[in-house]
């Protein structure tokens, strides 16, 4: 997958603000200071994509990015940050939850954890909402760089044996933002599933379009006999 191009569209509070185009989107989750904003950057082949607050775990949007005009990189606000208000971090919950329970246009979701730490309690309870909401997702590691090849390669194979209960589980991939390690087989898995997506809603469409051919169809047939009969 080669991008060419990421606008910024929107940064979302509230449901009713996202998109309406219909295009698919694959969401991108991790805690806050997990490397999230460098890994979107990284992928993008540029410094600024992501919107980064000043202040960790303040930011609140569903921030979304036109890639290529065809598909949304959302950007979930990250999790985990301590200083945050219960009432905050209660609706960042209902937010998401309710965005994964409602949102048809999610295509794929990119689960990222810190390479060093594994996953979290928190990481695990989000991959649950995804594997529940029969999302299918990647587990990203990030950090990869600053991780032994040794340590790597051992926490590799934990967390392939931890996540092996996940049926929505699509790949695990070390990543680096400094390096680009992974960004090539994190975009190849990314296009695989939006190439899924868009000829499953393809097949949808063109099954829609036949039944109200056939329905017009029979429709037709019965008025035909109904004009034959009253002639």
């Amino acid at each position: 997958m080669k991008i060419a191009s990421v606008d910024f569209t929107v940064g979302a509070v509230d449901l009713h603000q996202l998109p309406k185009d219909g295009l698919p989107e694959v969401v991108f989750i991790g805690r806050s200071n997990v490397g999230k904003s460098s890994l979107l950057n990284k992928l993008a082949n540029r410094k600024k994509t992501a919107r980064v607050s000043s202040t960790p775990g303040k930011t609140r949007e569903l921030n979304y990015y036109l890639v290529n005009k065809q598909l949304y990189f959302v950007d979930l606000p990250g999790y985990g940050y301590a200083r945050v208000a219960e009432h905050v971090r209660a609706g960042w919950t209902a937010l998401i939850e309710n965005y994964f329970h409602s949102r048809k246009q999610i295509a794929f979701a990119v689960q990222i954890v810190d390479a060093r730490l594994g996953p979290t309690d928190l990481d695990n309870l989000m991959i649950g909402w995804l594997d529940f909401y029969k999302i299918p997702f990647v587990l990203v590691l990030t950090k990869a760089d600053k991780t032994p090849s040794s340590r790597l390669q051992t926490q590799m194979i934990a967390v392939e044996e931890a996540m092996s209960k996940y049926h929505y589980l699509h790949g695990i991939v070390p990543f680096s933002a400094m390096t680009g390690d992974g960004r090539n087989d994190l975009l190849k898995i990314i296009e695989e599933h939006i190439l899924v997506a868009q000829d499953s809603s393809l097949k949808k469409f063109i099954r829609r379009d036949e039944f109200n051919s056939s329905r017009n169809g029979r429709f037709s047939s019965k008025d035909s006999d109904r004009t034959t009969a009253v002639a």
